[in-house]
């Protein structure tokens, strides 16, 4: 079951895709779209990770921050990026703490499912059911 509404985003601190360490708390103040998905370069992942590299020139002038999650390896996500001109962060989480802690483990890799943090910390939407093809604009949908 994802976290609820209402509920304090966790903490964490990690790699991304180009090896910088990045925490949630870089971006306070600023709303953030968490997007866990199963795995690199899988059809699915693939055409949800492009809808956000489709939508990303309206997330910035919004001044959302996107951030996709996977249990991948820096260097899954770096072919990954490379392979689709990804121009977003993504997360390794490699020991699964991150995905643990927003209650998305499916058990070796992570559950599709986005969170809505608000500049406070807040979770303020949780999506469990993703359109990957959509998802984007979906997204910026609710955010109005």
């Amino acid at each position: 079951m994802p976290l609820a509404v209402g509920t304090d985003a966790p903490a964490f601190t990690t790699k991304d895709t180009n090896g910088n360490t990045v925490s949630l708390s870089d971006f306070a103040g600023k709303t953030v779209v968490l997007y866990f998905y199963p795995k690199d370069d899988t059809p699915g992942c693939t055409k949800q990770a492009c809808s956000f590299r489709d939508a990303q020139s309206e997330y910035i002038s919004k001044g959302i921050v996107v951030l996709g999650v996977s249990a991948d390896d820096e260097a899954g996500h770096q072919a990954f990026t490379q392979k689709y001109s990804l121009n977003f962060p993504l997360l390794a989480d490699t020991d699964k703490s991150i995905i643990t802690a927003y209650d998305v483990d499916g058990g070796g890799y992570a559950k599709r499912v986005t969170y809505i943090i608000d500049g406070n910390g807040k979770i303020i939407d949780v999506d469990a059911s993703v359109n990957t093809s959509t998802h984007a604009s979906d997204v910026l949908a609710k955010l109005g």
